[in-house]
């Protein structure tokens, strides 16, 4: 008889900040930032009228929350499937 060996699920931190999430954050946050800090800002900007800086940062912070928060989420759904799996087909091997 064979003895199934199962992972604890990952941690929050794991999720986070493994499998090269914060390196695709920080890529996503670049890019989306940018290109929302031009909409959003943009004509104040090309006046020479500064938005806050509190205002850049947050345009920034957004895209990367959402990007590490959906990695984050599908790194979980994918190990529940993996885990889900694994146990039907020890079911079915019985």
């Amino acid at each position: 008889m064979e003895t199934l060996i199962t992972q604890s699920e990952p941690s929050i931190p794991e999720l986070l900040f493994g499998g090269g999430t914060p390196r695709k954050a920080a890529m996503t946050a670049l890019v989306v930032g940018t290109v929302l800090t031009g909409i959003n800002h943009g004509d104040g900007i090309l006046a020479g009228d500064y938005p806050p800086v509190v205002k850049i940062i947050l345009t920034y912070c957004v895209p990367y929350c959402v990007t590490s928060w959906g990695a984050a989420t599908g790194k979980l759904a994918q190990y529940r499937d993996n885990q889900a799996k694994v146990v039907l087909h020890e079911e079915v091997r019985r």
